[in-house]
């Protein structure tokens, strides 16, 4: 994912803006997967280490990245609609395994989120600390699972 190209410049717009559309969309929604990706693996390593502070404020901004990809990606299939998988063969299945799975998950995971932010904001920390243990794999997954979708339809 190279830098984004100028597309065109019209009235009132300046040399070298940059003109963003609803096809850039796929590309913002991968990079927003995998920051919510890294700041889950971050979270993760700080709460082991104890530094719970550093840890609430890394885990809120993996929410509202994972918030962000939610509005980019009903913003964009509201506009475009579905792409559909151009490959063929084994890695046609591979891809439909991955997208079931991700799709699955990725609804799974919405109200895991919100209750395990819910009791950690309301400081229930032994009740959080239970659920958080089921959120985190499954949450890295989809966030995970959304950049190789992405990579598998947009950029194979």
């Amino acid at each position: 994912m190279g830098p984004p190209q100028t597309r065109s410049r019209g009235p009132g717009r300046s040399p070298g803006q940059v003109d963003v559309g609803v096809s850039d969309l796929p590309a913002l929604n991968a990079t927003l997967n995998a920051t919510a990706a890294v700041l889950l693996s971050i979270g993760y390593v700080l709460i082991r280490k104890g530094r719970i502070a550093t840890h609430r404020k890394v885990m809120i901004a993996a929410f509202t990245t994972s918030a962000l990809f939610l509005v980019s990606y009903l913003v964009y299939h509201a506009n475009v609609g579905s792409k559909r998988f151009p490959g063929q063969g084994a890695i046609r299945t591979v891809y439909f395994t991955i997208l079931l799975t991700h799709t699955i998950l990725a609804a799974a995971i919405v109200p895991l989120v919100l209750v395990t932010l819910s009791r950690a904001l309301s400081a229930r920390f032994d009740r959080h600390r239970a659920i958080a243990r089921l959120t985190l794999p499954i949450w890295l997954y989809v966030s995970v699972t959304g950049v190789i979708v992405y990579w598998m339809l947009y950029r194979m």
